[in-house]
C-alpha cells in the first residue's frame, strides 16, 4: 500500500450511496479499507462496476452468523476504524457497536445515517432529498415554481461523506494522540446545515430572500446564471465582480453604458433579456473560443460524457479514463486507486496479524 494514509485500518461495514464514497476517499489515500458485504446484498443501480467499490478489498459475511460476527470482530478489534451506515442501534444488536471493542481502545468508530443517531427522525427511512428537505437547502434550489433535487451531491457525498471522513481523520489524529478513539455521528442533516452556514448567514443580515432565483447565488441575479446557446446548449455566467462583468460585456459585443444598472435588482428581469438574446445567437462551444481563457467568468456547460475530454480537465489529469482521479491533489502523495480483490475468510481471519 502507499499514500499518505497507509498506515491505517479501516472496517467498512457495506452499505449504499456516502458509505462507500467515504471509504473510496480514504483508499484513494492510501488507506488499508476491507468491506465486508452481507451475502446477496440487493444493488439500487445494478452495475457490472461501481466507481465506489474501488481501492479496497472485500468479503461476504453474514453478521447475523457467529463465524461472520467472530472474522468481523477480529478485523475490528486489529484496525484503527470502522465505518458504517445501518440504522441507528443495528450494529448493537449484532455485538459490532462502539462499546463492544473495549480491547481496542483506540478505535474510531464512523457511524453514517441521513437523520444522524439520535432525535425523532433517527430510525426511520430517508433518501437524500429528504435529508435536504428539512434543512433548508432544498427550498432554495431550482426554478421559482418548484424545488430541484440537486443530484445527491449536496446531501449524501457533501454533507454526508465529507464529513464522516473529515470527522474520522480528526477523531484518528486525536486518538495517536490520547490513545482514545471515539465515535463519529455524522447525520447528512447536520452536513447540510453547516453547508448552509454562508446562507443562512446572509438571510439573518437581510441580504438572502426565501424564494427561489430571487437572490445573487440560486440563478436570480442574470450576471450569475445559465442561458441558451443557438445550438441547445447552455453557457454558465458567473461574473459577480464589477470587473469580471465588464470583460464579459465586452465579449458579448454589448455596451456597459447601455444596459440597465445592474444593481437593481428591478432591472434584472430586463437585463436577462438583453443577455439571452445575445447569448441565443452562437453556439456554446462559439462562446466557449471567445470566453474561456479570459476574465468573463464564463464557461459551457457540458455534459457528464464531454466533461472527460475538456482541455483543462485533461491538463489537471482529473479524470482516469471516465473515473475521477483521488482528490484533492497533494504534492508529494497525490493517491492512487487500485482495484481490490476478494478474500476468503481464511486471508480475513489473518490479515493485518
Amino acid at each position: 500500500m502507499s499514500g499518505t494514509l497507509s498506515s491505517l485500518r479501516i472496517v467498512e461495514i457495506a452499505g449504499i450511496g456516502p458509505t462507500p464514497f467515504s471509504a473510496m476517499w480514504l483508499a484513494d489515500h492510501g488507506a488499508q479499507v476491507v468491506r465486508i458485504a452481507r451475502p446477496g446484498s440487493p444493488q439500487i443501480f445494478p452495475m457490472k462496476r461501481d466507481v465506489l467499490d474501488r481501492g479496497r478489498d472485500w468479503l461476504e459475511l453474514d453478521l447475523k452468523s457467529p463465524e461472520g460476527r467472530g472474522i468481523a470482530r477480529g478485523l475490528i478489534l486489529r484496525a484503527d476504524a470502522v465505518i458504517e451506515g445501518m440504522r441507528p442501534g443495528v450494529m448493537e444488536r449484532l455485538g459490532l457497536g462502539p462499546g463492544d471493542f473495549p480491547e481496542n481502545p483506540r478505535l474510531v468508530y464512523g457511524r453514517m445515517t441521513g437523520w444522524g443517531q439520535t432525535g425523532p427522525l433517527a430510525h426511520t427511512a430517508g433518501h437524500d432529498l429528504t435529508y435536504l428537505a428539512i434543512t433548508g437547502a432544498l427550498s432554495a434550489i431550482g426554478p421559482r415554481d418548484h424545488p430541484v433535487p440537486p443530484l445527491n451531491l449536496v446531501g449524501d457525498f457533501a454533507a454526508g461523506s465529507m464529513y464522516l471522513v473529515a470527522g474520522m481523520l480528526a477523531a484518528i489524529l486525536r486518538a495517536s494522540e490520547t490513545g482514545r478513539g471515539q465515535v463519529v455521528d455524522a447525520a447528512i442533516t447536520d452536513g447540510v446545515a453547516h453547508l448552509m452556514a454562508m446562507i443562512s448567514g446572509l438571510r439573518v443580515n437581510g441580504l438572502w430572500r426565501d424564494e427561489r432565483q430571487a437572490n445573487l447565488l440560486d440563478g436570480g441575479a442574470p450576471y450569475y446564471s445559465c442561458y441558451p446557446c443557438a445550438c441547445g446548449g447552455f453557457l454558465a455566467v458567473g461574473a459577480i465582480e464589477p470587473q469580471f462583468w465588464a470583460e464579459l460585456v465586452r465579449r458579448l459585443g454589448l455596451s456597459e453604458a447601455d444596459l440597465p444598472d445592474r444593481s437593481d435588482p428591478a432591472n434584472w428581469t430586463a437585463l436577462r433579456e438583453i443577455l439571452a438574446a445575445r447569448i441565443a445567437t452562437r453556439s456554446r462551444d462559439d462562446w466557449a473560443a471567445e470566453l474561456e481563457g479570459t476574465d468573463a467568468c464564463a464557461a459551457p456547460v457540458l455534459s457528464i460524457a464531454e466533461a472527460p475530454s475538456h482541455a483543462h480537465n485533461r491538463a489537471r489529469g482529473a479524470y482516469l479514463g471516465d473515473d475521477p482521479r483521488p482528490a484533492p491533489l497533494l504534492s508529494r502523495e497525490p493517491g492512487s486507486p487500485r482495484e481490490g480483490r476478494r478474500l476468503s475468510a481464511e486471508e480475513a481471519r489473518d490479515l493485518w496479524r
